[in-house]
């Protein structure tokens, strides 16, 4: 490997997005990235680069485009046909080497989790995984800490000069919020969760202007230590939380009768055309698997319509569906802290609420 001086900041410029696609079809995690790096690459005065790897992929590229790249770098090989990490890793990382990219980003996808610890360890840099927030602008930051934090933020000093990425995940199980810096090495590389960041609309003149450019690749079959024979796909059913319209979320609250609590909030999501969620109670249980999971150590959701049913509202699985259009918590206390962020708050057994409120959906 070529040797790679990464300690000083002032050699490094752009914001990259790793732009992950299987078998030709985007992760839409992408679009999110993109999206938020543009506002990255805003504050820091930068260009957005879109990084796609592939074989035969190029025509996805203007896409990304719509969604705020300036620029997209394909790097296209039949060897980068099927996922394998020591060739994505191997490009990737060439790719850092040369163009020397401040900031990338990556999706905390089963592919960018893989990914992303690999390449951070051949550049020698830094990598915050599983990042709920990013901020490079202090201003910006300082108010997302008036909102999240309990700290005196006015009363602390501060370099308004700053321009690292401070990136923002759940630490401790999800208990405390953490804000981790690299400042010593290039790039400050992130692993992003699916679904928290807000996807920004799709512009077509973004995408007509958006500059696709093919990069030559260094691979070969020597690179590998592992090859794909084949790719089989299992037919399983899956919840989809993050695409879903209407979420459905029960909590300890149904400890009573879980059986009948957990149909019941089946039969209101079928009756409103949505899905099941569960809080982190409920999950650890065993109740529901990890699938249906809301929060900071689940799924980040923005339904239309939140339904709490028996959930407090603990911080952590706030943070992972504050956001929706429209709450509404069903709970026994009125002093629940779910009822701070609802639209619409009903104090009362869930178990006599829910079937009057199927009954007057059927109606």
């Amino acid at each position: 490997m070529v040797k790679f001086e990464n300690t000083n900041p002032a050699d490094f410029h752009g914001v990259w997005v790793f732009c992950e696609q299987r078998g030709g079809e985007v992760n839409p995690t992408a679009y999110e990235l993109l999206s938020e790096g543009r506002k990255l690459a805003d504050d820091l005065g930068v260009e957005l680069c879109g990084l796609l790897l592939g074989d035969n992929v190029k025509d996805l590229a203007p896409a990304f485009g719509g969604y705020g790249a300036d620029r997209v770098l394909v790097c296209e090989d039949p060897l980068l046909k099927e996922y394998t990490t020591d060739a994505y890793a191997k490009v990737l990382c060439d790719m850092v080497m040369e163009h020397k990219p401040e900031v990338v980003l990556i999706g905390a996808t089963n592919i960018g989790r893989d990914l992303g610890p690999r390449c951070a360890a051949r550049l020698h840099t830094g990598l915050t995984a599983d990042c709920t927030h990013l901020d490079v602008d202090v201003e910006k930051y300082k108010d997302f800490l008036k909102t999240t934090s309990t700290m005196d933020v006015d009363k602390m000093q501060w370099d308004m000069s700053d321009k690292g990425l401070k990136m923002t995940r759940p630490a401790f199980g999800g208990h405390l919020m953490a804000t981790i810096i690299c400042p010593r090495f290039r790039p400050q590389m992130s692993t992003v969760r699916p679904g928290v960041m807000q996807c920004a609309p799709f512009d077509q003149a973004k995408a007509d202007a958006c500059k696709v450019e093919l990069c030559p690749v260094t691979l070969s079959e020597s690179d590998l230590k592992t090859k794909v024979l084949e790719v089989v796909k299992e037919a399983k059913s899956a919840v989809d939380l993050i695409g879903a319209e209407v979420v459905v979320c029960v909590g300890f609250g149904i400890s009573k009768d879980v059986k009948t609590g957990i149909e019941l909030a089946q039969q209101l999501a079928d009756a409103l055309g949505g899905v099941v969620g569960a809080s982190r109670a409920v999950v650890d249980a065993g109740w529901l698997d990890a699938s249906h999971q809301v929060g900071q150590t689940g799924k980040t959701v923005r339904p239309k319509i939140y339904i709490a049913l028996g959930i407090s509202g603990a911080i952590q699985h706030k943070s992972g569906m504050q956001d929706s259009e429209c709450i509404i918590a069903v709970n026994q206390n009125g002093d629940a802290p779910i009822f701070e962020i609802a639209n619409y708050g009903i104090v009362g057994d869930l178990f006599k609420i829910v079937p009057e409120m199927i009954e007057q959906l059927k109606k």
